[in-house]
């Protein structure tokens, strides 16, 4: 009896212990800081003299993908670009097994990037390699301003004839 008393003794004095350790401690009240609303310059994106919705060339979107992507406000500065993805809309043909005809097809390529322009090995894959009715799109821009502020851009869109 006195076994079984002491180990009662020993169980509710871990659980006591426990609770006190994992309950929710009162912390003495803060000041409250308001943050002033960031409102965002409105501005754009620009690849080369490019704006969203252009159509170029095959021989311009070859000059193009080697050029830097630049986001701008209306007086004409220009802000740090933090991040944007990059997609590549490439014209493909596929042949059916069965009927043995050709069908025009898309493929997609895309990936995050923090640097512009885009990398070497992307220039390379895509330069030269152009068709009529495919797509380069660049989204989800991030750019900062000099006040380390982060907002988003707008998209960019190429379609290329």
């Amino acid at each position: 009896m006195k076994k079984n008393l002491k180990l009662l003794l020993l169980v509710l004095i871990c659980c006591s212990t426990t609770h006190l350790l994992f309950s929710q401690q009162t912390t003495e009240k803060g000041t409250i800081t308001k943050i002033t609303k960031f409102k965002p310059p409105v501005v754009k994106s620009i690849l080369g003299i490019n704006s969203d919705g252009a159509t170029v060339t095959i021989d311009e979107a070859n000059q193009l993908i080697a050029l830097p992507l630049k986001i701008s406000d209306t007086q004409g500065n220009s802000y740090k670009i933090d991040s944007y993805h990059f997609l590549y809309k490439k014209k493909g043909v596929v042949e059916d097994e069965q009927t043995g005809r050709k069908q025009m097809t898309f493929t997609t390529v895309a990936s995050l990037f923090d640097k512009t322009p885009l990398p070497k090995v992307w220039q390379e894959n895509i330069q030269n390699g152009f068709q009529k009715d495919e797509e380069m799109y660049f989204f989800d821009i991030v750019v900062q301003d000099n006040a380390g502020r982060k907002f988003f851009a707008p998209d960019l869109k190429i379609h290329i004839k």
